[in-house]
Formats: C-alpha cells, structure tokens, sequence
C-alpha cells in the first residue's frame, strides 16, 4: 500500500484543535518543526513504528544531548544543540502518528511528559559538567540544582491536574490559568510571562544559547561565557519554581 498523502495526513494528525492552542505548542514547533514532522510522520505511518515507540525515540535524543553537551568544544555544543531539534521532531511526530493510527493514549501522555522532564533535566546536569574545570566543583552541582528546579517546576504544573483529579473534578483549563484572586499577582504574572526568562532553562531554547556561550568562549578563550550561563539557569530555575508556586495557588486552577 502507498499510505496516505501528505494532505491527507496533516488533515487528520495536524487538526486546528492541536495546532491553535494557546499553550502546549512550542514556538519552534509552530513557526517550522511542524511543517517538518509531518513528512517524517508520513514517512513512519509506512513502517511499523508505534507512536510510543517514537515517543521512546524522542526520550533517548533528549537524553544523548545531555550526554554530548557535557562533552567540551565547541562541536559538542552544535552536536547537543543538533540531537535537540530531533528531539522536537520526534516529540511533533509521535502525537501525529497517534492521531493518524488512533493510538492514542494514556501511556502516551505519560511518556511524553517524562521526556520533557528528562530532557531538560539532561541538559542542565550536562551543561554543569561542561563549565566544570574539576570534578566535582561547584559548577556541577549548580547543574544539578538547576535540573531540579526545571523538574519542579513541571511537576507544580503537572500536580494542579492531580490535586483536581483527587477532588473529582476535571482537568484545569487555560481559561483558570489566566484568572487571579488578586489583580496585582495577575499582571505581575502577565508581566513576567512577557519577559520569557523561563526559556533559558527549556530544552530548544538551552541548546542554542550553549551554542553561542561556546562560540564566545573559542573566540575569548576559557569557559566564562558557559559558566556565566550555567549560574543564570540557576537563578532562572529557582526563581521560576518560586513564581510559578505562586502563581498556581493564586489563580482559579486549584478551584
């Protein structure tokens, strides 16, 4: 069989219900991954590759990278920040092969989420053993302390849906998400959101930066720019993981 064409399948595995969320979808994603992945989704609806097995896939990109980042160079650098954009791709790819073979599922959503966390995590542990000049120094356990401040703060997130769920009620929506008991806490989050300085410690956004820390780094000479970098996604993680609690107990999403 020659399987589905390309219109064929966005019709069915890019709906607009996916693609014009609010949240969700990662900016990489909706300015080009997506116009990417569904080739290589047109590609593995021909094999026997199940969405799971390709979440698996994007779980393992995430996890090398973190693995490579750590490495010194600047090639390391390029390699991580290469093995991030697979990692994007596949993450585009299993929820469109899910929906096109109508395998969706709860193991699915699951491993999903724990690729991201994963991920992330990976990368920040890697970027502290790349600004190290010893091992163990300080820098390594900045990586560390890093990784667990983006993991909490997914976790704040993904235990709204939990503490609901307990309660019997359903899912949050992104509708409460927006709504505050205080004005001020609503635009000092409207403000902050603006300002975006959660994305230095995500994935895509992480592995570019590195990339450019390590370029600066060839041209002065040293690990300066990495280690400055490393110290920022510190500040960033624990900053964010303090806010985003915030955040969450002040809106409408635990009610």
């Amino acid at each position: 069989m020659s399987g589905p064409s390309v219109a064929e399948l966005r019709a069915v595995a890019q709906p607009h219900s996916t693609m014009d969320r609010n949240s969700g979808e990662h900016w990489a994603g909706a300015l080009y991954m997506r116009k990417l992945s569904i080739y290589v989704t047109w590609f593995l609806a021909k094999t026997p590759i199940t969405p799971n097995q390709t979440t698996w896939l994007m779980i393992l990109s995430g996890l090398l990278a973190g693995v490579v980042i750590a490495l010194p160079g600047l090639w390391a650098a390029v390699g991580a920040a290469l093995l991030i954009q697979l990692y994007l791709l596949l993450d585009c790819s299993d929820g469109e092969l899910a929906r096109w073979t109508r395998r969706t599922s709860i193991t699915g959503v699951y491993l999903d989420r724990v690729g991201h966390y994963f991920a992330e995590a990976a990368l920040l542990i890697g970027l502290g053993f790349r600004a190290s000049e010893t091992l163990p120094d300080w820098y390594t356990v900045m990586g560390f302390a890093a990784a667990l401040g983006a993991i909490l703060i997914k976790a704040e997130t993904d235990l709204v849906d939990v503490a609901r769920a307990r309660s019997g009620l359903v899912a949050a929506t992104e509708s409460s998400a927006e709504q505050f008991q205080s004005r001020g806490l609503g635009m000092a989050r409207k403000a902050a959101a603006a300002l975006k300085f959660h994305r230095l410690v995500q994935a895509v956004e992480l592995s570019l930066i590195v990339v450019v820390a390590a370029v600066w780094d060839l041209l002065a000479g040293g690990l300066a720019a990495t280690r400055v970098l490393m110290v920022a996604c510190v500040v960033v993680a624990v900053l964010q993981m303090a806010l985003h609690l915030v955040s969450i107990l002040a809106s409408r999403r635990l009610s």
